[in-house]
């Protein structure tokens, strides 16, 4: 048996065997939306070889039950690249998102806005992403499955989805292109300039290795980034983690409605 089989096994001991048909991360910040659950939140701990997700604003559980009438995966926190030096670190909770029978994922984040259009408190829906930061979870992945097209990697359906949802809800929701930087130390102003040069609306510190992920495994996906702060040189700002942390809930409520939306209206 796989890791991952053996995982979903244990899983589905806690939660039930029914399977769930979307998964969801959570970013920093917004880790209450697991608690929002009706089902069995399951500590990482609990779960041999999972990630540790040990950045502070992250709550560290699996919770998978009911959330508007859907049954779903929702991971309280992720690891990062910044963490261990790895980009794959979370495709073991992903091919355990697979193996428990999802076929969709929504990734969330706390990010930093290139747009002043945009400001903290906001919410921007990915429409595509940029490496900037050169690394890829498939790195020594040995089958020719690595080679995976990353065009329309956001999927058009969902996305209209989540864009249908924030219009019923009166939420407006920016849609932009995410630019991955590896962290942990926050970007330059000449950096940020750069990743406004190559077409970057945000930048965050997580994401892309996971839509990379997802998509190696034949999971549909969506993202959506909570603006918690101007970028680097864009205003006169002090960005610091903390400011994350205490900025995100402003977006959360928002993108909590979005989300619960988005699950009522699915067909």
């Amino acid at each position: 048996m796989s890791r991952s089989a053996e995982l979903a096994r244990i899983v589905r001991d806690r939660a039930g065997a029914e399977p769930v048909s979307h998964g969801l991360i959570l970013g920093s910040g917004l880790g209450h939306i697991a608690g929002e659950v009706a089902g069995a939140a399951i500590d990482y701990a609990d779960l041999p070889d999972f990630p540790h997700a040990g950045v502070s604003g992250h709550n560290p559980k699996l919770a998978v039950g009911m959330l508007e009438g859907r049954r779903v995966a929702v991971f309280g926190g992720r690891a990062h690249y910044y963490e261990s030096g790895r980009a794959d670190a979370m495709r073991l909770p992903l091919e355990v998102l697979k193996a428990l029978g999802a076929e969709r994922l929504i990734v969330t984040n706390a990010a930093g806005s290139l747009v002043p259009a945009t400001p903290p408190g906001s919410l921007m829906m990915l429409s595509d992403h940029i490496n900037f930061s050169g690394l890829n979870p498939l790195i020594g992945e040995p089958t020719d499955a690595r080679f995976v097209p990353m065009t329309d990697a956001h999927d058009p359906a969902m996305r209209a989805a989540l864009r249908a949802a924030a219009t019923a809800e009166g939420v407006e929701m920016a849609e932009g292109v995410y630019a991955w930087y590896s962290g942990p130390s926050f970007e330059t102003p000449a950096e940020i300039r750069a990743i406004r040069t190559l077409g970057g609306d945000a930048v965050g510190m997580s994401t892309v290795p996971e839509v990379i992920l997802a998509r190696f495994l034949g999971l549909r996906v969506a993202a959506i980034s909570v603006i918690t702060n101007m970028a680097a040189g864009m205003s006169d700002e002090k960005i610091s983690h903390d400011h994350t942390k205490a900025m995100a809930p402003v977006g959360a409520a928002k993108l909590e409605r979005v989300l619960r939306r988005y699950l009522r209206d699915l067909d």
